[in-house]
């Protein structure tokens, strides 16, 4: 699905209209936003419901391998800038591998430093967090620049220098941890471009397929073809009719209870045009739909 990008909208203080610039490697799910300059390294994972807004303060830079978790929102004052690695002016900047957890809040002016972890809920405003701090559940870090390699307790409000500068420094174990944050996340990106792949997801399907019980209630389905395929010799007939008309194929399918009340979902289209390629790609969604109603549609990719 692709990610909601908009270009900043025009302003008394910038008439740029930027739109964002996402590495091609990154992840940004469909129900984020990301709104003006926003700078989007590789293999940055972006999770549904944040919102990165550089429409005031900009440009955003989100460093590569890092991760911006559920309901983050990422914002920035028009005044007030932070200087990235690359010297020149941020209105937020977060380093590589660092992990902004759920539901916190980035607003600039405000640096983040590589390999960082900034917990569910914190809050980080016009500070500077230094590289391989780790900041727990509901801080508030403001108006302080955090030396690095610094851990901040859950429930912390650190918004003096002094306050700062007493800090204790993050445990093997506390790093551990930001590590292991990393690379669930890591694995988190690959899935989701895995799932958007038919060629990575069709033989996950296929291996669902040989877990789950015996018995399909497709209609599609033969079983007795003699060839060993989940597909009767009528239903590829179809699906070769449909491809020389020039329509993709997809389906729909119910289970047992959404059957009854004609509820359908939809899987699909897909997207080849080579009938073995659509064939074995029906084959493995039927197998993932194993025991449930599933019937083939033709779709006019020239239609709204």
């Amino acid at each position: 699905m692709p990610a909601q990008t908009y270009a900043a909208p025009p302003t008394p203080w910038s008439r740029r209209l930027a739109e964002p610039t996402i590495h091609p490697s990154a992840y940004v799910h469909s129900f984020s936003n990301l709104i003006g300059d926003v700078r989007v390294g590789a293999q940055v994972l972006i999770a549904p419901g944040t919102s990165i807004r550089a429409d005031e303060g900009s440009p955003f830079y989100i460093g590569d391998g890092s991760n911006i978790q559920d309901g983050v929102v990422i914002h920035g004052l028009e005044q007030g800038r932070v200087i990235g690695e690359d010297g020149q002016p941020y209105s937020v900047w977060i380093g590589k591998n660092t992990s902004i957890a759920h539901m916190a809040l980035i607003h600039g002016p405000a640096y983040i430093g590589n390999n960082c972890f900034i917990g569910f809920r914190s809050t980080v405003f016009n500070a500077r967090v230094g590289d391989g701090c780790i900041i727990m559940l509901h801080c508030l870090i403001q108006d302080v620049e955090i030396p690095p390699g610094k851990y901040v307790r859950s429930g912390s409000i650190i918004t003096n220098q002094a306050e700062a500068d007493r800090l204790p420094d993050v445990q093997d174990s506390d790093a551990k941890f930001a590590q292991h944050v990393i690379g669930i996340n890591q694995a988190l990106l690959e899935g989701y471009h895995c799932s958007e792949n038919l060629v990575c997801i069709a033989p996950i399907r296929n291996e669902l397929m040989q877990a789950r019980a015996s018995g399909s209630s497709s209609s599609l389905a033969n079983g007795h073809n003699g060839s060993g395929s989940l597909l009767s010799p009528e239903v590829v007939e179809q699906v070769r009719a449909l491809l020389a008309q020039g329509y993709r194929v997809g389906l729909e399918y119910a289970d047992p209870r959404r059957f009854r009340v004609s509820s359908w979902q939809s899987e699909g289209p897909i997207l080849g045009t080579h009938e073995a390629e659509v064939v074995q790609s029906l084959e493995a969604l039927l197998a993932a739909h194993r025991g449930e109603y599933v019937r083939l549609l033709g779709i006019d990719p020239k239609a709204k």
